[in-house]
């Protein structure tokens, strides 16, 4: 959004795309709960998951996940960006993630050197590293069975690795897989996301508004209406919202309201049938 588009609506960030600074993103009661469950057990290591359908959450809850985890002290990050590698590639996209390096060809070295960073890791500083998998629903079973065996150690009684699982609702039926089964149990701490309230969504809107500083951008009835239009979902209310300031915008219209709603959104009208011409 154009400096000039920010200051017509009086605000300091555009409120509905997904890269809104993250001091702007409502953390819910149970994002916040389930955040806290993580930072807790971080000396524990072992796997988390967050789960739950398009639009309800996830990306918001990983982000506000990952800022608290690096904001605590001597904790390792990283982050997996292509969670539909074989085996070879993701050892090789972990290598680089923990700053190993690794053979191409030396699956065994590459275990051995990533277990000993990770232990040279929580030796120095008791903390085990965090390894966050986006779209894990897309991991190859023998990509999760790979990362179980190589993130334990002592007959399983130690794990090397705090790993959390982010996806889809495919992503527990994955694991309900009997190939998968010893990996499902091992999992410590859930979030599973719903459908948002229609309330949920309206807190969304007003922290969004307030944070960009401008809370009268939209009228109390807009809002509303918003918000009985999103169908519980985080993603559909941001997109409606983004088309309503783009309209207004236009219209270099300083406040939305329900009649431009109504406008933007209204079906469009039947195509009245051309006469027939007369022979």
């Amino acid at each position: 959004m154009t400096q000039k588009l920010l200051s017509l609506f009086g605000l300091k960030f555009h409120p509905f795309r997904p890269d809104v600074p993250i001091e702007a993103l409502l953390a819910t009661s149970p994002v916040d709960t389930f955040c806290r469950r993580v930072e807790f057990g971080i000396a524990d290591g072992g796997f988390v998951m967050v789960t739950g359908d398009p639009g309800t959450g996830k990306s918001v809850a990983l982000r506000l996940l990952t800022q608290r985890l690096r904001g605590m002290r001597d904790v390792m990050v990283a982050t997996i960006d292509h969670p539909q590698s074989r085996v070879s590639d993701f050892y090789r996209e972990l290598g680089d993630v923990f700053g190993v390096p690794l053979g191409a060809h030396n699956r065994w070295g590459g275990f051995k050197a990533l277990r000993s960073r990770w232990s040279d890791h929580i030796a120095q500083t008791l903390v085990r590293p965090v390894l966050i998998v986006d779209e894990a629903q897309e991991m190859l079973d023998s990509v999760f069975n790979e990362l179980r065996l190589l993130s334990s150690k002592e007959f399983d009684s130690r794990a090397l690795l705090c790993v959390v699982f982010a996806g889809d609702s495919r992503l527990p039926d994955r694991f309900r897989k009997e190939q998968l089964l010893p990996l499902g149990s091992r999992i410590r701490r859930r979030l599973t996301l719903d459908y948002a309230s229609r309330d949920e969504l309206l807190a969304c809107l007003d922290h969004l508004l307030e944070s960009a500083g401008n809370p009268a951008l939209m009228t109390t009835e807009l809002k509303t209406t918003l918000a009985e239009h999103a169908a519980g979902n985080y993603r559909v209310l941001m997109n409606l919202a983004d088309e309503l300031l783009a309209a207004a915008a236009e219209r270099d219209q300083p406040q939305l309201d329900e009649k431009l709603f109504f406008e933007v959104f209204a079906p469009p009208q039947p195509k009245k049938a051309a006469p027939a011409k007369k022979r």
